[in-house]
């Protein structure tokens, strides 16, 4: 069997949230056909109908969503009711099982599952206040277009952190010519099956060195294995299938607040593309740039990550000034 880091990691993840009051849901969603095959979503939650404003967390392709959020769940639970799902194909959520749905979810419809989900939660959450949303890379295209689909009436403020909407073939080229040789596809690199590739996908994502990149290549490649074999077929399909920033889904402003995250180090999407990304979101879009950082400041820089999104969340949900000269 051997030593394995994937308890450990899991059992961090899971007292930060539990810690922070949230609890494991699953929900199934209805199909469209009245087949019985609709999506599963798994999510952590507060117990209960919402007493403070909802805020969504959507996750990357990285390991575990409970991983990518762990530093956030404590500070944001204490002005938000968290919902962090897992999307469709990963976790212990499921796309839908009747055989008219057998294509990989884009991120239009991993938004409109998210949106299922919120009409399923206790209390109604989409009924209620304006939700807010959070996404890091690939779950920032999400973000995006459940932004844009469901209006600024159902979803409010907005925060897309290193997501670049306007990806494109060269793009992922580049990024191939980045991470040297031995990688021949992107989901190669961002789903390694070996230590050499874990290794570099961390190089690439991280600014700093992090330490699990010294333990053994047995355990680091046990580990990959564990994370990268499950659904990993239908994982590949989900990468192929973006549309953000493409022809058939063209990226425009949001009505919404939008605040967007880049890392300056980021080598995954280099900050070149946060400027590009800005300039099609809108001029009123606010942009916040890390230093020393890569690609995941949420968790490189958690203190100022959390800060700076709960400033601009709770400054968003504030009522406009009274004109005293009206």
């Amino acid at each position: 069997m051997g030593f394995s880091i994937l308890p450990l990691m899991d059992f961090i993840a899971r007292r930060a949230f539990l810690r922070a009051g949230l609890q494991s849901h699953t929900v199934a969603l209805p199909s469209d056909d009245g087949s019985g095959g609709g999506a599963t979503i798994h999510y952590w939650a507060p117990p209960g109908e919402p007493r403070l404003p909802p805020l969504l967390l959507i996750h990357g392709f990285g390991p575990m969503a409970t991983w990518q959020w762990r530093l956030q769940v404590g500070p944001l639970s204490r002005r938000f009711h968290l919902i962090v799902p897992d999307l469709l194909g990963f976790g212990a959520s499921s796309p839908r099982t009747s055989p008219a749905a057998s294509a990989a979810p884009s991120e239009t419809a991993q938004a409109a599952a998210l949106a299922a989900l919120l009409d399923a939660l206790p209390g109604g959450v989409s009924a209620g206040p304006r939700v807010a949303v959070a996404g890091t890379s690939y779950g920032g295209f999400v973000a995006y277009a459940l932004a844009r689909a469901a209006g600024p009436g159902r979803v409010g403020p907005v925060v897309i952190s290193n997501s670049d909407l306007l990806k494109t073939a060269e793009d992922d080229a580049a990024l191939l010519q980045r991470a040297g040789a031995g990688f021949a596809r992107t989901a190669d690199l961002l789903m390694p099956l070996d230590a050499r590739g874990a290794r570099r996908l961390m190089e690439l994502s991280f600014y700093r060195r992090q330490a699990v990149t010294l333990l053994p290549d047995f355990v680091l490649r046990q580990a990959v294995q564990q994370l990268f074999t499950d659904k990993r077929e239908e994982k590949i399909e989900l990468m192929k299938a973006v549309t953000v920033g493409t022809d058939e889904f063209k990226v425009t402003p949001l009505p919404q607040d939008v605040l967007l995250i880049w890392g300056d180090h980021d080598q995954i999407f280099p900050l070149d593309k946060a400027f590009a990304v800005k300039r099609c979101l809108g001029e009123s879009v606010r942009l916040e740039i890390f230093e020393k950082t890569g690609h995941v400041p949420q968790m490189e820089d958690p203190a100022r990550f959390n800060k700076l999104v709960l400033d601009f969340l709770l400054a968003s949900q504030a009522p406009p000034p009274i004109d005293s000269t009206a």
